[in-house]
């Protein structure tokens, strides 16, 4: 089908392909006949991560529009604000951070990670919704223009259109690596822009393929409304006619309040790395994974056919979760 996603500027920001690597151990104790991991958390940026991926298209738009600072927002353990900041210094640009979440004593995680690539940050305590986050970049971003620099915001999570061709390209290099007919694709979503761009390549490039989306934050209605007007903004850009009846399937079973870690999400956490030294995380991968294994279960999710788990990186956030994860040092030391 035609489309001019070539066409497309962008910037060298991430290590691709990522590979795509086959988890049999994680299948067998799911009950699935085949599982594939897509390695997202291997693109290289400030430890990885689905963002590099938006950001290439976001960067070039910043680096070609010759705008100096650039500002973006999410939670405190946003792995979007971390690889923005990583990307701005790479590009010699300075960045300034929109936070919010609860109060804190040490920064730790993606926040440490921040603060080592000396991003300015404004931090909302107690206070993440994406109402009051946007609201402060905006008004950043206007003392910035009155002092006479040229800001570019990007929204919570890299989420337009624009940076939703990311994950369209992705199907693509997706569609190389995997040749199973009926591949079950499953992702996590929370601003929406990897899931449309998803559902969109996975319709340009694996039209056979079943794309579904695991919420970590909003409601499937919400999820819905919001990925349609992605893909179609998406489409827009690369001149792809869509088709009138696109399928958006996404689950909100498996969330509970944004940045709270699951029972089991953790539960899958455990499973992951003890069957596969696979890390997931506890905000985002974890919860996707525990919507895959209660999906297969409930057969939601078919056993029969393969699934693709697109693997959106998070590591860092582990390093936030020590209580949480209930993490006990199996050690015997050994003095002499």
């Amino acid at each position: 089908m035609k489309h001019n996603l070539d066409k497309i500027l962008t910037i060298e920001l991430a290590n691709l392909p990522t590979p795509i690597q086959e988890a049999k151990r994680l299948a067998e104790a799911i009950g699935l006949s085949k599982l594939f991991i897509k390695r997202d958390d291997l693109t290289g940026l400030a430890g990885g991560g689905n963002k590099a991926r938006k950001l290439e298209y976001d960067f070039s738009e910043i680096v070609n529009g010759g705008y100096d600072v650039v500002i973006t927002a999410g939670g405190v353990q946003s792995n979007h604000a971390r690889m923005t900041a990583a990307a701005a210094r790479k590009l010699g640009l300075d960045v300034k951070l929109v936070l919010g979440g609860p109060d804190f004593e040490i920064a730790q995680g993606n926040l440490l990670l921040d603060v080592l690539f000396n991003a300015e940050i404004r931090y909302l305590v107690d206070d993440d919704a994406n109402t009051s986050l946007e609201s402060e970049m905006k008004r950043w971003s206007d003392e910035l223009l009155i002092a006479g620099r040229k800001p570019f915001v990007i929204p919570i999570g890299g989420s337009t259109g624009l940076g939703a061709l990311g994950y369209v390209k992705a199907m693509e290099e997706l569609s190389y690596q995997c040749k199973h007919g009926n591949v079950q694709i499953i992702l996590g979503v929370g601003s929406c822009g990897t899931f449309a761009g998803a559902i969109l390549g996975a319709q340009i490039f694996i039209p056979d393929a079943r794309v579904i989306g695991i919420s970590v934050s909003r409601t499937a209605e919400a999820i819905r409304k919001r990925t349609l007007e992605l893909i179609e903004e998406s489409a827009k850009l690369i001149n792809y006619k869509i088709s009138k009846n696109i399928n958006i399937e996404c689950y909100d079973d498996y969330h509970i309040e944004y940045g709270l870690m699951t029972d089991a999400g953790k539960q899958a956490i455990d499973l992951a790395a003890n069957l596969e030294g696979v890390l997931l995380d506890p905000i985002y991968t974890g919860k996707v994974m525990s919507g895959l294994i209660d999906l297969t279960e409930k057969g939601i999710v078919s056993k029969n056919n393969p699934v693709v788990f697109i693997h959106t990186g998070g590591m860092p956030i582990l390093f936030s979760f020590e209580s949480e994860l209930g993490i006990t040092l199996n050690c015997k030391k050994i003095y002499k």
